[in-house]
């Protein structure tokens, strides 16, 4: 049985670039200074194709259509102690889903400002993983540049 007062110990990571190799990313508010591309937690119930919408449209404002794909590539991480609180006792490390949404061009995101403070467009994949704060969201990055990844 699952305990709903409690996050589910499952997310999505959403890298949004254009096909000339730009990515978008975002800084969140808290922790300060914490780049990353659209992330978030999946709601009980909720597929992963599901919540990478969802997250993607309420952290940006797109609405992927048809474009969002699925990476099927997934990774575990243990959850970091300023979350910690918010899984249930029991959990001790997330699943990541991968997704990407290529676009012709950059589009400007349209911030939830209660997570995210600024974004910025790097002009290549490769800017974008070395600014990612997250080994995940670096290695998804990469992922798509055709690099080896690395796991930490």
């Amino acid at each position: 049985m699952t305990n709903r007062r409690y996050k589910r110990p499952e997310s999505v990571l959403v890298v949004v670039y254009t096909f000339a190799g730009e990515v978008l990313m975002l800084r969140r508010k808290s922790p300060n200074d914490f780049w990353q591309s659209v992330t978030g937690s999946l709601r009980w119930g909720e597929s992963p194709l599901q919540a990478a919408r969802r997250e993607l449209y309420e952290e940006t404002g797109m609405m992927p259509g048809c474009g969002l794909i699925d990476l099927h590539h997934q990774v575990e991480f243990s959850i970091i102690s300023p979350w910690r609180a918010r899984y249930a006792p029991s959990a001790r490390t997330n699943r990541e889903h991968w997704f990407a949404l290529p676009l012709n061009s950059r589009r400007i995101p349209h911030l939830n400002p209660v997570e995210h403070t600024t974004y910025r467009w790097l002009s290549t994949l490769e800017k974008g993983a070395q600014l990612a704060t997250s080994w995940t969201n670096r290695e998804a990055i990469r992922l798509l540049a055709g690099r080896p990844i690395r796991y930490a």
